[in-house]
């Protein structure tokens, strides 16, 4: 990890917790196809600089399918199929802000400006949902949770259904400003999701923070 975050972060991989994570997804490498490729495991990092990190985005496992994860939780590449739930968050942007609904599903440009977008498991077996939680990863990602509530100046954190609004325990509120909602999920969405309004909320709190707001529509 060549960025402002292996300071930060590096104790971790001398924890014995690391090793046997490693170990695990090396062993699963081998014998399956594992999502994202080992060059984009960390790519929420290398884009996001810890510097630069003004708003987080939690989800849960990468992609599981083919062409799909790329390291930054909710995004596709360019000329992939949008996923139901990335459909569903482009639904409530352009109900949020008046944009036009983007055409392709990749969200670098959001990470390039200071959007974390992290995912609580940074792998995942082809085909096989939560396949790799519970093997370290949560461990790690909670470490990034808290490094970035240690910022001094104020982050939103957009926290999306059950399993990302249990991390609100681990933010400071006094300092942070908290988004929740039900997860856009086809499952879920409907239950509170439309209409929460996360992105003109996140930029309003950046403003009133003194911070730039996120440019949000994605060309």
């Amino acid at each position: 990890m060549t960025t402002d975050w292996n300071p930060l972060l590096r104790s971790e991989f001398d924890e014995p917790y690391w090793a046997n994570l490693m170990s695990f997804v090396a062993q699963e490498r081998s014998r399956h196809e594992v999502f994202p490729p080992d060059s984009e495991v960390f790519a929420a990092l290398h884009l996001t600089s810890f510097a630069s990190t003004r708003v987080v985005i939690l989800g849960q496992d990468p992609y599981h399918g083919p062409g799909q994860a790329h390291g930054l939780c909710f995004s596709v590449r360019r000329g992939t199929r949008l996923p139901p739930s990335l459909a569903n968050i482009y639904r409530e942007l352009a109900d949020d802000i008046g944009c036009d609904q983007p055409v392709h599903g990749d969200l670098t440009s959001w990470a390039t400006q200071g959007v974390l977008l992290l995912n609580t498991t940074l792998t995942v077996r082809a085909h096989a949902a939560a396949s790799h939680q519970g093997q370290g990863w949560e461990r790690f990602t909670d470490r990034v949770i808290r490094t970035v509530n240690d910022k001094p100046h104020s982050v939103v954190f957009v926290l999306w259904g059950a399993a990302a609004r249990r991390k609100s325990l681990m933010i400071d509120t006094s300092r942070h400003f908290i988004i929740e909602s039900a997860h856009p999920s086809p499952l879920s969405a409907r239950n509170g999701f439309f209409g929460s309004r996360p992105f003109s909320r996140t930029n309003a709190h950046l403003v009133a923070s003194g911070l730039t707001p996120i440019d949000w529509t994605l060309l």
